[in-house]
């Protein structure tokens, strides 16, 4: 298929682009560039089709499409709370807008980017697709208002698709230290000191960002019938873990570490646990293949090839909220996060 990948650019887009290339789909690749530079290890190379901000695609982008994997937008919590109205603005009113225009452009499936932290706080309780949200956050609550109006565009023609994935981890060529492990692993890697920064007790679902992909191709190469205008958690159930239990697999795989935890940390009221029972019956193409041992072992050889450094874990360079900060700063940006004319 002939599928546009927004936010090709990020931390899964490079993961998702790859393996959309080695399945024979044709890429349009398509990102605002806000995290180009922003590599561990060597830069990627193969250059964007499109360098351009969701908010400004056009119906021409989409002529030709047969589906969009829609990744682009404000990518995690604390980068959605910098402004709320901004985060609405990319997440939700853009995406809506993507999807409207897809679908006047004859794309025939749309696959959104959503996630498990719509659920919020939710408690011990495991939850499925069917249990109500309860948002702590404006990235989570952008993300309940996409599927309420992507769903209300499913017809005969049009399928919108909706993956609430896990918390990612793992290595890839536009890695982020703001997610929980690859957080922990940085710090026991960088100071002999595994730092939880909350009381440890919130539990996560988590998701290999290798597998978080896969879910997207699955999703793409499945029959419509098995899809079509449904939401899927993504991940499986072995992996839903409390941050304490994260920070002890850290600490065995980082000789000498310590579990520490940081001045004033206290409850997390993102703490969800969720069953994966649809994808894994609906979807047979999605079968995880890596463990949470596995990708911090994995992601600790990456750590020790390219020498990570305290300054390049809590950086712009891989920490999202930061570097965007830096853009600001600088003037690049301007504070509806789109670029300057001048840069």
């Amino acid at each position: 298929m002939r599928v546009l990948l927004t936010g090709a650019d990020g931390y899964v887009g490079r993961v998702l682009w790859r393996q959309l290339r080695e399945r024979g789909h044709a890429v349009v690749a398509l990102d605002s560039g806000l995290f180009a530079g922003c590599a561990l290890g060597p830069e990627p190379v193969e250059p964007l089709d499109w360098r351009l901000d969701v908010r400004a695609v056009e119906r021409r982008h989409l002529e030709g499409i047969d589906a969009v994997l829609h990744l682009a937008g404000i990518s995690n919590d604390p980068l959605g709370d910098l402004d709320p109205a901004v985060t609405f603005a990319i997440n939700h009113e853009a995406s809506v807008r993507l999807a409207r225009l897809a679908k006047e452009a004859g794309v025939s499936r749309f696959v959104f980017a959503s996630s498990c932290s719509a659920y919020g706080a939710a408690g011990d309780v495991i939850l499925d697709e069917e249990a109500p949200f309860n948002p702590v956050t404006a990235y989570a609550e952008s993300k309940i208002r996409v599927e309420r109006d992507l769903a209300a565009l499913a017809d005969e023609r049009f399928s919108p698709v909706f993956l609430r994935s896990a918390t990612a981890y793992g290595r890839a060529p536009r890695l982020r230290g703001d997610l929980v492990v690859n957080n922990l692993l940085g710090w026991a890697f960088t100071t002999g000191k595994v730092l939880i920064k909350s009381d440890g007790t919130p539990w996560r679902p988590l998701v290999h960002v290798e597998d978080m992909a896969a879910a997207f191709v699955a999703v793409l190469e499945a029959p419509r019938e098995a899809v079509h205008g449904e939401a899927f958690n993504v991940g499986r159930d072995r992996d839903n873990w409390r941050v304490r239990d994260l920070a002890e697999m850290v600490a065995a795989a980082v000789p000498g570490a310590e579990i520490a935890y940081a001045s004033g940390g206290g409850p997390d009221k993102r703490n969800y646990r969720v069953s994966f029972a649809k994808i894994r019956e609906r979807v047979p193409g999605f079968r995880p293949r890596w463990t949470v041992e596995e990708g911090i072992r994995d992601l600790a050889a990456a750590y020790e090839r390219y020498g990570l450094t305290l300054a390049d874990l809590e950086g712009g360079r891989l920490i999202r909220l930061a570097r965007i900060k830096k853009l600001l700063a600088e003037g690049r940006l301007g504070t509806d996060l789109a670029w300057k004319k001048a840069a």
